[in-house]
């Protein structure tokens, strides 16, 4: 059958053709325009950060912010093990050495405890993923990174809209990066965002992003850079997308509370909220009961229209990165990555859609109580 529940597509309701047509028609449609300063601006401003400078992807963020805070070979970078994977590829673009993080069993963000156990010497940052859209516990992260004289970079590429003690992600870090994908909260396309309250280290990543140019001097290129920059046609749609955050945001979270409601005493369990945060819910990630079998489950599913996708895997698990993590145990990252699942968290969806999923998994479940 197909797909008529997918896991997410994009709201695209605002100012997006109008914004991208007055692209075409002042033919100003690659890296320089009027849209690009204003998406950068704008996006600054609701994060209530001081600077802000916008890239080609997500990745390349995380990348120009390690980059930008001078982390190289001999460095070692923390990052949590239950993480889309292009948290730590970066990490190795730049020549440092992973080193992975349990998270915490019932949040499911990085563990405080285990990120001091691994800082030594060499230890250079700790990257704080705000995993699935919930806020890591930045007010223990900024201290032991402020106690231990390291960076603290928030990877906030799935948590746009979130808060701590109501303060947004990525505020409380060095240095921070978002992501655009269609997937996200608001999408351009492709597409990414450094931010920081240090101007220096922000005319860095601005540098590096546009092949390493001098911001005196036209075409005079003083550091070895790269063509990471956003299009004015991306800045465009992200103009517009940003413009509607807060209804967008609103609706997220109404889907995010009718899943809670009508799987309620299920067995079926979402990924819960701490109550010093509010939970953007890019995605409605649930753990699955013990006794079930997750690939049946999700083909289960699409036989009635209902996309899913497993909770991400730890990265150590990966063949490229096992050799990061011998001898080392990741049990709350293991088994949530084996229970997890996420189902269709669209802005759009509505109650009898909703519904309508909870049913079928809730048919799937009784077969095996």
């Amino acid at each position: 059958m197909s797909i008529r529940y997918p896991v997410y597509m994009p709201e695209m309701h605002g100012n997006e053709k109008k914004y991208v047509n007055d692209c075409l028609d002042s033919s100003w449609i690659s890296s320089r325009g009027k849209y690009v300063s204003a998406f950068e601006e704008h996006f600054a401003d609701y994060l209530g950060i001081e600077h802000a400078t916008a890239v080609n992807n997500g990745t390349v963020a995380i990348h120009v912010a390690l980059l930008a805070l001078g982390i190289g070979p001999d460095d070692e970078v923390i990052v949590p093990t239950l993480t889309y994977v292009a948290t730590v590829n970066p990490i190795r673009y730049v020549g440092a050495t992973p080193v992975f993080a349990d998270c915490d069993k019932t949040y499911w963000q990085i563990d405080p405890e285990d990120v001091k156990r691994k800082i030594n010497p060499k230890t250079k940052a700790v990257i704080a993923v705000h995993l699935y859209g919930h806020p890591s516990p930045m007010e223990e992260l900024v201290e032991i990174c402020t106690q231990n004289k390291i960076f603290l970079i928030e990877d906030c590429a799935e948590s746009l809209g979130s808060t701590y003690k109501g303060k947004h992600t990525g505020t409380f870090g060095d240095i921070a990066a978002f992501s655009f994908f269609g997937n996200k909260t608001i999408t351009t396309g492709e597409g990414g965002m450094v931010v920081s309250n240090s101007k220096a280290t922000i005319e860095k990543a601005a540098s590096l992003k546009n092949q390493g140019i001098s911001s005196e001097i036209q075409y005079w290129h003083v550091i070895i850079g790269y063509n990471y920059r956003m299009t004015n046609i991306c800045a465009a749609i992200g103009l517009a997308q940003l413009e509607n955050i807060n209804p967008i945001i609103k609706q997220k979270a109404r889907v995010a509370e009718t899943y809670k409601s009508l799987f309620l005493n299920s067995g079926i369990h979402i990924q819960p909220q701490h109550p010093d945060v509010f939970h953007s819910y890019w995605m409605c990630s649930f753990l699955l009961p013990q006794n079930i079998n997750r690939d049946h489950f999700r083909a289960y599913l699409e036989e009635f229209g209902v996309e899913s996708r497993p909770v991400f895997y730890p990265v150590y698990t990966l063949p490229m990165y096992e050799v990061y993590a011998q001898g080392m145990s990741f049990q709350n990252s293991d088994e949530i990555s084996r229970r997890g699942i996420t189902l269709p968290s669209y802005p759009s969806l509505s109650y009898d859609d909703i519904t309508f999923i909870v049913n079928k998994v809730l048919d799937y479940i009784k077969q095996y109580e």
